[in-house]
């Protein structure tokens, strides 16, 4: 099982979900399976978690011809960094599906199974074909939930997610293409391994700079990046709970994975160079999105900024240019997944129990669900990065690394994520604390299945806030490899 868990852990869900759409219509017996496919998952997972050993290299490795006659293989592999995030993806799906657990219908968790299928092929992927594949693969069922199940213009928030998505994929489709005909030219063989890729040598300055500016074109689309990020917010407004969730915790956080499993070796003179311009993109749009969600009335919509705010912080963590930065950064990925998951599942929860998500007609939900208020302001303080949680080790650590990148910009970081704790706390004193103005909502608490789905949640953000070093171990090597051997900058900058 070993040699092939990575393959069994990527295509489970897929054919769970293929062998669900001809058999049973009954949607209680597709939730319940779909379910106890991906706690399989997680079991097999926590395996490999157990059996990895912390080092630099790649582990779980299968590498067998795909489509020969060009070189392209499927190439498959887990190192510290694609291994944690992997953890994650495999703790909050299944654990998030507590929280929808009612009122779906079959092509709903048929299509959340996909989406495991995709984003799992998309993380382990080692072959830049096989990673693109799967990149298309992911996007598929969250167009058809946005389309079916989603709300408002929901057409038109489709075609635009749609437009946007595939115009950064087919930008980097024709530089994949290009480099692979690149490493034909100069070795006479085809190939698209990322660490073949990594070996061309020919690549003049400009053509270096333009196809590191296609890759990132599709990486900075699905984070987002100001100024690509304009189909976030109606999406998120108008798409259903498990696609945002999908979209936020999961889907984003494969943006900025890219850029560093592809971007980093395969472009790393143009990684160093351009690094200042990214750092000051990083926290424009850590400003720019805080500040837009301060102006926030509805819930989905502040935190779709707040979503891109902290991205923004995550990736100018990516281009700091040390350890610090770096480990930060890619901690943070995995406390925002958390955190921003958490609250829109909740968030989903109010609009379906109240029908309101707009702040101005919300109020008082404290009373009446304390449960719910209390891990609702536990993920408020992770996002904002309170002492003791994941968010703050995480932040502290990007705001050394940009501080050793760059004096100036680490003080503006470090004065800037008061713009976060701001409009957070002030969503939430008068969404769910101060009394409703009118009528009381009518609102329940969280039922017993919905409080073990948070549980490990909530575990995750002070066991990681307390302890980060359990974490950190695992990828750390990773980081110091691409620092000292790949970019050859050593651990700091």
């Amino acid at each position: 099982m070993s040699a092939n868990i990575l393959s069994f852990i990527i295509f489970l869900p897929a054919i769970v979900a293929f062998g669900l759409m001809i058999t049973t219509k009954h949607i209680d017996t597709v939730r319940n399976i779909a379910f106890l496919t991906t706690a399989v998952i997680l079991a097999l997972v926590l395996k490999l978690y157990i059996d990895f050993e912390p080092s630099a290299g790649m582990q779980f490795v299968t590498n067998v011809p795909w489509i020969a006659s060009y070189g392209i293989n499927y190439y498959i592999g887990v190192d510290g960094f694609s291994l944690t995030i992997l953890m994650m993806i495999a703790i909050l799906i299944p654990t998030s599906y507590l929280l929808l657990w009612e009122g779906r219908t079959k092509g709903y968790w048929v299509n959340m199974l996909l989406v495991q299928t995709g984003v799992t092929g998309t993380l382990l992927s080692l072959d830049v074909v096989l990673f693109y594949f799967f990149w298309e693969v992911m996007l598929l069922p969250v167009f058809l939930m946005i389309g079916i199940y989603g709300f408002g213009d929901k057409v038109f928030t489709t075609i635009k997610v749609t437009v946007y998505t595939m115009a950064g994929s087919l930008l980097m489709f024709v530089a994949i293409l290009y480099l692979g005909v690149a490493y034909h030219t100069e070795f006479g063989s085809w190939s698209f391994q990322y660490d073949n890729l990594m070996k061309i040598t020919s690549l003049t300055y400009n053509e270096q700079i333009w196809l590191f500016l296609a890759f990132l074109s599709a990486f900075a689309i699905k984070i987002p990046i100001f100024p690509l990020h304009t189909w976030i917010m109606e999406t998120y407004k108008n798409a259903p709970t498990g696609a945002v969730f999908l979209l936020s915790s999961i889907m984003a956080k494969l943006g900025v994975y890219a850029i560093v499993r592809f971007l980093i070796p395969i472009f790393p003179e143009i990684y160093i160079e351009f690094s200042t311009w990214f750092v000051f993109i990083g926290l424009f749009g850590l400003i720019y999105f805080g500040i837009a969600a301060l102006m926030q009335d509805d819930i989905k919509r502040m935190f779709a900024y707040s979503s891109a705010s902290h991205l923004s912080f995550i990736a100018a963590g990516i281009f700091s240019l040390n350890s610090f930065g770096i480990n930060g950064a890619l901690y943070l990925i995995i406390a925002h997944a958390i955190a921003t998951g958490a609250l829109f599942l909740l968030v989903g929860l109010i609009h379906e129990e109240t029908g309101f998500k707009t702040i101005k007609d919300l109020g008082g939900l404290a009373k009446g669900a304390p449960i719910f208020t209390t891990i609702f302001a536990i993920m408020i303080f992770a996002n904002v990065g309170l002492p003791g949680t994941n968010g703050f080790v995480s932040e502290l650590l990007i705001i050394f690394g940009i501080y050793e990148f760059n004096h100036t910009l680490g003080y503006i970081s470090a004065v800037t994520v008061i713009i976060g704790a701001s409009y957070m706390l002030w969503m939430f004193q008068r969404a769910i604390l101060q009394d409703r103005v009118g009528e009381p909502l009518k609102f329940r608490d969280l039922k017993m299945k919905e409080i073990l789905g948070l549980a490990p949640w909530v575990f995750l953000v002070f066991l990681m806030g307390i302890y980060p070093e359990v974490f950190i171990n695992k990828f750390e090597p990773t980081v110091t490899h691409y620092l000292n051997d790949i970019l050859q900058i050593g651990a700091t900058k």
